[in-house]
């Protein structure tokens, strides 16, 4: 797993997509995110249980999906190599042998996804140096053989349907009008908490690195800007209080100064006179 801070900043959008993405079974399945191997700081970035192993998910990405998947996601600026897949293998492994009893999790109900915006080229051209196959099995998902016995596909996030995936397809610092157009009408339609809690986890991240396709968006579509709104109520609710204070501010740090240059009085002086609360002063005062 990656500690950027930028992968701090996509890792819950990533979570939150992928609880969409299965959300017709999200009773069958259990998220663990940042599951914890172990007692020294090694974790995965998502593992998925399926409650009931017999259980098929009908859906490209979770095809392949056996009891115990694990999952690995590369923010949209992170490269990857060879070494990342065997370190994401490595991670099944562990998991497995860090079970409570002996063989608890067994090795042919392991899976392993990794996951990014972009085509890793220099990835595949390796693996299949090594002997190993990459075959394309469905728009965006890749199934890698040959050098490992545990199931193993690469997803492209920016290759995927449109129509299918439309939550993981704004992971991305290049998303399209038409797949923010397409996310929105399917999340206004969420009634469960949960999955409005990781629309709005994915829209975060999505927003901040497209935010000229989104207020494209918002102005040629009153429903959409509307959608937004209604998805990001709280965020645009704490962004509204943030402006309004840098708005309050501006105008106490004007006053304060012209009180110290009409008076030439220090910030301290100048403060009281305007009686500025005293919680105040110092930030002000670092303002100044």
């Amino acid at each position: 797993m990656s500690n950027t801070i930028e992968d701090d900043y996509w890792h819950p959008a990533f979570v939150g997509a992928v609880e969409i993405e299965f959300r017709a079974w999200k009773d069958d399945l259990e998220y663990l995110p940042e599951h914890i191997l172990n007692k020294r700081p090694i974790k995965i970035d998502l593992l998925i249980i399926k409650r009931d192993k017999n259980l098929f998910l009908d859906n490209q990405i979770g095809n392949i999906f056996r009891t115990y998947n694990i999952m690995e996601y590369k923010s949209p600026s992170d490269g990857i190599t060879i070494d990342d897949y065997y370190k994401t293998v490595a991670y099944a492994y562990l998991y497995k042998s860090h079970a409570e009893n002996v063989d608890a999790v067994p090795g042919d109900e392991l899976t392993v996804t990794m996951m990014r915006e972009a085509y890793p080229r220099e990835l595949f051209r390796t693996i299949e140096k090594y002997g190993g196959t990459v075959e394309r099995k469905y728009p965006g998902v890749y199934y890698i053989s040959g050098i490992f016995n545990t199931p193993s596909q690469f997803v492209v996030i920016q290759e995927l349907d449109k129509n299918l995936h439309p939550a993981l397809r704004l992971l991305s610092k290049k998303v399209e009008p038409t797949d923010v157009e397409r996310f929105l009408l399917m999340a206004l339609e969420f009634t469960d908490q949960g999955d409005r809690n990781n629309a709005d986890a994915v829209l975060q991240p999505s927003v901040s690195a497209n935010r000229a396709v989104y207020e494209d968006v918002r102005r040629k579509d009153p429903t959409m800007c509307e959608a937004l709104r209604e998805l990001m109520n709280d965020d645009i609710e704490k962004e509204i209080k943030e402006r309004n204070r840098e708005a309050v501010d501006a105008s106490a740090i004007a006053m304060i100064k012209a009180v110290m240059e009409n008076f030439g009085v220090d910030a301290a002086k100048a403060m009281n006179a305007l009686r500025v609360p005293q919680a105040d002063q110092l930030r002000y005062a670092a303002m100044l």
